[in-house]
């Protein structure tokens, strides 16, 4: 006699070794090394590129306003980017001029800057040093006085002081006047680099102008020519967002910018235009970069007026214009975000300024954000997006399943109530509910959930239900949704499976009475350790559409319990399963055993759409069931349908006519 098996039980740990870094895994990190210091080393050539591919996101726009206007390619592109040379060569020289002013009108300042710090020296910021080094003197004296017990008793001889020696003779070095080479070459020499870039700029410029499809097909072909068609469409989208962002940001900083000029022109501050155009530059710096801009004009007014009426208004002027711009005319014009995490904003503007210096800084922003519609439109960039981007790392159903994980019921029920303002009850159980217990199956069927992790799992999906009992299972009225500037929806990204459909719910006034009895619908959970609670989410949403349910453990319909079970009053049956694999023999017999103990039509729910059961009619002929379903919303319309009569009940799919039928389609008839 053999002995009784031992039931398999979780382990109540699961301790694996550390993993060792694959190939994969070395090469991208070799990769990524050699990136980063091509990007620091080859300043001088990547630089000028970035600087025109972000000119070319701006001027974009402007080249097609042209062409429309029956300009050709080249006319439009030469024409925007002498119009762009133009404006930056004009704001050149004003700041020019501003600054050569402002420097001939410092010495007039000087006494206006004496007399004020000697104000402050003679009040009481002026006694604070003498207090600090009194204070320091005391506690000096106090340290090297020794203490009474080891004072001297006699005193000792006075030391004769030293001789003093004669100091060093000063000496003057007076240079020769420069010669006008000299002062040529020292002038000439800063401007030669700016210069030369500001044209590799513009050289760079015209030609992504002029190949602009050229270049976008080849980074098609790079990235997605697996899917021409949704990845062109995709990149187009993604252009067109970027430049329309630009282009918004650019006319937000230079408005911003001349607010600033005008207020400090009104209250008097010297270089109005100088520091206008530097608050315009300061603000593509995040969070900090319109206060850092604040700081010089307000020092200047200080300067410039006796009192301090003049630098209080200055100050006035910025701390108000830069709370009005940043919270309330932006989040206008951009809506609710702009594609970037607040994390990732300041790691990129430290990554950049460690790269290329305070021009990094300065395009800091918009470069992190041209990487992030790149992971949002190219799948295989899209670690980018995961790590700079403002959307949740993980999906609805990571999310749930997460929640589960760690036993927490109020946040999952705090998640859901979020999710269900733009999805009725039946969605969200459809696209989040059963796909974070998919997850959570196909864990315990692989044997890495403990059983105490398995219990809160239960526990947690179970009050999740429970919570959710009072929610109507009704559409919400579609709202306009705000997406970020910079990035299509999820919606929008190229993906190999069409939008889901959703099967509008039959009328529920013309239910019988029988069908509204408790019990009218049997819903059977399937022998898998989370199928009860997809039961329980399928009862509770037939009971919300006026249906009569009752909720019953596989164990229930088993071949030693099922003559027990009571099946009075049935009218439908109700299976469901989470993960059911191979050749599903068991769930042919319990379809048999349900069919001798009542005539009632069963449906079967295969929550995994992918299902070989689903997708193979000779499985489905053999196990006889009436109706398969993948989706929580089609059991409840194939349930109504039945119960209102809108449809009329099949042949159960094993019957000797079904049979023949299928075989009939697969086997080719005699001649």
């Amino acid at each position: 006699m053999r002995p009784a098996p031992v039931p398999v039980t979780p382990p109540e740990t699961e301790i694996e070794p550390p993993g060792v870094p694959g190939l994969s895994g070395l090469l991208t990190l070799a990769v990524s090394v050699v990136v980063l210091a091509a990007l620091y080393v080859g300043e001088d050539v990547f630089l000028p590129v970035v600087l025109a591919i972000l000119l070319a996101f701006v001027l974009a726009p402007f080249v097609e306003l042209l062409r429309r206007w029956r300009l050709g390619r080249v006319p439009s592109v030469i024409i925007a980017v002498l119009v762009a040379l133009g404006i930056i060569v004009s704001l050149a020289a004003v700041i020019g001029f501003q600054v050569a002013g402002l420097a001939s009108d410092i010495p007039r300042y000087q006494t206006t800057i004496e007399t004020k710090i000697g104000s402050l020296r003679e009040g009481a910021l002026g006694k604070l040093p003498q207090l600090l080094k009194d204070f320091g003197r005391r506690f000096d004296r106090a340290v090297a006085e020794p203490p009474p017990e080891q004072a001297p008793t006699e005193p000792s001889p006075a030391t004769p002081p030293a001789p003093q020696e004669p100091g060093p003779l000063p000496v003057e070095v007076h240079e020769p006047d420069p010669t006008p080479v000299q002062v040529a070459r020292n002038v000439l020499l800063p401007l030669l680099e700016p210069l030369a870039t500001m044209g590799i700029v513009f050289v760079v410029l015209v030609f992504i102008l002029m190949q602009r499809e050229d270049l976008r097909d080849r980074m098609i072909r790079l990235f997605g020519a697996s899917d021409l068609h949704r990845t062109t469409a995709a990149m187009d989208d993604a252009a067109r967002r970027l430049s329309r962002y630009f282009l918004t940001q650019l006319a937000l900083n230079a408005s911003f910018g001349v607010v600033a000029a005008v207020g400090l022109w009104l209250i008097g501050v010297p270089s109005p235009i100088l520091w206008g155009v530097f608050a315009a530059l300061m603000r593509f710096v995040p969070y900090i970069g319109s206060f850092l801009a604040a700081v010089p004009p307000i020092l200047l007014a200080a300067a410039v007026d006796p009192g301090w009426s003049m630098a209080l208004m200055a100050l006035a002027l910025f701390a108000i214009g830069e709370p009005l711009m940043g919270h309330v005319v932006e989040p206008i014009v951009y809506g609710q975000s702009t594609g970037l995490s607040p994390f990732a904003v300041v790691i990129s503007a430290i990554f950049w300024t460690w790269i290329w210096g305070p021009v990094g800084l300065l395009i800091s922003t918009p470069l992190t954000l041209c990487l992030v519609v790149l992971g949002r439109h190219v799948e295989r960039l899209e670690f980018l997006d995961v790590l700079l981007g403002d959307r949740p790392a993980l999906t609805p159903a990571e999310n749930l399943y997460q929640r589960m994980l760690a036993g927490d019921p109020d946040e999952a029920l705090e998640s859901a109530e979020l999710l269900l303002k733009e999805r009725s009850l039946t969605s969200y159980y459809d696209e989040v509910a059963l796909k974070g217990l998919q997850l959570a199956a196909n864990d315990a069927t692989r044997g890495v959930l403990t059983q105490r992790q398995l219990e809160q799992v239960k526990d947690v999906i179970r009050a999740l239900v429970q919570d959710l009992g009072s929610h109507e299972d009704v559409e919400p009225h579609p709202q306009e949704t705000k997406d970020d500037p910079v990035a299509a929806p999820a919606s929008e990204k190229p993906t190999n499976k069409g939008p889901a459909v959703r099967t509008p719910m039959p009328q529920e006034g013309n239910i019988p009475e029988a069908w509204r009895a408790d019990g009218a619908v049997l819903c059977i959970a399937g022998r898998g350790p989370l199928d009860e609670a997809a039961s329980e989410m399928l009862s509770q949403l037939l009971t919300k559409h006026g249906l009569g349910t009752r909720v019953i453990p596989h164990s229930a319909v088993s071949r030693r319990e099922i003559f027990n079970l009571d099946m009075t009053g049935v009218q439908m049956v109700c299976i469901s399963y989470l993960e059911i694999s191979g050749t599903p023999a068991h769930l042919r017999y319990l379809l048999r055993r349900l069919k001798q103990k009542a005539k009632a039509p069963t449906l079967v729910g295969l929550w995994p759409a992918e299902d070989a059961v689903l997708k193979s009619e000779t499985m489905r002929a053999t196990l006889g069931a009436n109706y398969y379903v993948s989706s929580l919303r089609d059991a409840v319309v194939q349930c109504l349908k039945v119960a209102t009569g809108e449809e009329k009940l099949p042949e159960p799919a094993n019957t000797p006519a079904v049979v023949e039928a299928t075989a009939a389609k697969r086997l080719p008839l005699p001649a």
